[in-house]
């Protein structure tokens, strides 16, 4: 069982911009960079501009939850930071992971799966 922490201060998420390296699509905007160490960290920013901090508060948690049931599917050493954006308001469970997953993969951090 992998573990990962998060990343909490506003320097490590200046950092992960820094890089540049980010894909987006509908719900979510991933950036990454490498930390060299062998666990990941999540950061995950959700603007006002996306609902008030009910709204705000279940978009994290739908983030958090679909990363943790997928952290093996995800190579280790990174810094992931995940922005919604204000579509993200009213998603479920599913499209969150399925975003989630999407954005990775086009990342090219998905671990093939030995099946």
């Amino acid at each position: 069982m992998k573990f990962s922490g998060s990343l909490k201060k506003n320097e490590d998420f200046q950092r992960v911009y820094g890089r540049r390296r980010s894909f987006a699509n509908k719900y979510f905007i991933m950036y990454i960079l490498e930390n060299e160490s062998i666990y990941n960290r999540l950061g995950i920013s959700v603007s006002k501009k996306v609902g008030n901090s009910v709204v705000r508060h279940r978009v994290v948690r739908l983030v958090r939850e679909s990363y943790r049931l997928n952290e093996e599917r995800f190579n280790s050493g990174l810094d992931l930071v995940v922005v919604a954006r204000s579509t993200a308001a009213d998603i479920d469970y599913k499209a969150a992971e399925s975003a989630l997953l999407h954005l990775a993969k086009l990342h090219g951090i998905l671990v093939e799966s030995s099946s």
